[in-house]
């Protein structure tokens, strides 16, 4: 057997538990929300200004982190109010809440990166910079799916 074949045997025979499987789901969403943020910093600079490369990994870490929070908060509610319900109008009142805390979860991102960051980490332009954060938060999530189907099809 060669070195190479040990190699691959090395890595496919390992099983990863849920906690290293999380781990590196997290790691590679920040690094992915890293890459989108120094991105806009770089090519869209009258939208988003960061001050350094350190503070665009906080900001990453804070977003990530954010999100999966605002996740969690709307399935938590999903599931208390809509759990055993079905119909149409609960379906609507169903996206409509979910929506809602979504959107509203972007304004307390902001204003959170505003309270850490202070003017080290700016979103510009329209709505006082709710317009560009939310044009970047969607490309972070965009840029996270894409990688999610990229890894699954691999799996075929």
């Amino acid at each position: 057997m060669t070195s190479e074949e040990e190699l691959e045997l090395s890595l496919t025979d390992k099983v990863y538990n849920r906690k290293q499987q999380m781990f590196a789901r997290y790691i590679i969403a920040v690094l992915i929300d890293l890459t989108i943020l120094n991105l806009f910093n770089e090519y869209w600079s009258e939208y988003l200004f960061i001050k350094t490369f350190s503070l665009s990994l906080l900001a990453a870490i804070l977003l990530q982190t954010l999100l999966q929070l605002t996740l969690k908060v709307e399935h938590g509610v999903a599931n208390y109010f809509f759990k055993d319900k079905s119909g149409l109008s609960i379906n609507i009142l169903r996206g409509i809440s979910a929506w809602s805390i979504i959107f509203l979860s972007k304004l307390v991102m902001l204003k959170a990166i505003t309270l850490v960051f202070g003017a080290s980490v700016v979103f510009g332009g329209p709505i006082h910079g709710v317009l560009a954060f939310i044009v970047i938060i969607v490309s972070m999530i965009i840029a996270e799916q894409i990688v999610v189907k990229i890894y699954h099809s691999l799996a075929k």
